[in-house]
């Protein structure tokens, strides 16, 4: 118990450590999504202390995310009149982005040939980390791998998201939130509200319909897979 509270608050004084400094200097190299668990990695393998040792707290951090998503409630309910405008438009690109990201990330893993596990671990990696983990249990994959590539999906969507919005000229804030809630997640989400209030609040909300698709087509994309 005590062992568990100790590493617990251990990561969160280095999350908010590099979250400060994230703050003072934003840069994506610098989030505090990148720097935590880099810098934890290196502490526990400098130290020799077993992943089971850790996650005695690490867990309550992942238990704590799925109640944390009912946060997003209050921005769908200030922006509700924008959302029920643009249903249709979200629905519609939040599904096809959900699946080109499966269907994407299944044929590369195959590409690659890389065994059943580490695919079923790979397709769900577009969604928030605790839907992600979930789905990929359920689809046979690992979900400690799927956190680790819905880490690096979120913060790659961090940097090129805005790359695209510059090439493409998107400057519709609607278009914004469902490219970054559809591509980077949680991640994309947090950079979304950097850029405005409504942005993030599309973004939330297409975050959480890719996470409801996800869970819903990614068994559909195995079963495929398999026959």
């Amino acid at each position: 118990m005590i062992t568990g509270l100790l590493y617990l608050l251990f990561t969160l004084v280095i999350y908010g450590l590099s979250k400060r400094l994230y703050r003072v200097h934003p840069k994506v190299y610098l989030s505090p999504l990148l720097i935590t668990p880099l810098f934890l990695i290196i502490v526990l393998m400098w130290t020799q202390v077993p992943y089971e040792t850790y996650n005695l707290g690490g867990q309550w951090l992942s238990s704590m995310l799925q109640p944390a998503t009912i946060a997003f409630a209050i921005p769908l309910y200030k922006y509700y009149n924008v959302l029920k405008k643009h249903a249709i438009e979200i629905l519609v690109s939040v599904l096809t982005g959900s699946i080109v990201a499966m269907f994407s990330s299944a044929f590369i893993a195959e590409w690659m040939h890389l065994d059943s596990e580490l695919v079923s671990s790979l397709i769900p990696r577009s969604v928030t980390t605790p839907i992600a983990m979930n789905v990929s249990q359920i689809i046979g994959g690992v979900p400690n791998i799927t956190a680790v590539f819905v880490i690096i999906t979120g913060l790659l969507g961090t940097v090129i998201g805005p790359l695209v919005m510059k090439w493409f000229h998107i400057d519709n804030e609607v278009a914004r939130g469902v490219l970054f809630g559809t591509s980077a997640h949680g991640t994309g989400t947090s950079k979304a509200f950097e850029l405005s209030s409504l942005t993030g609040t599309i973004s939330s909300i297409s975050m959480i319909l890719a996470a409801l698709f996800t869970l819903g087509v990614a068994p559909m994309i195995i079963s495929l897979l398999m026959h």
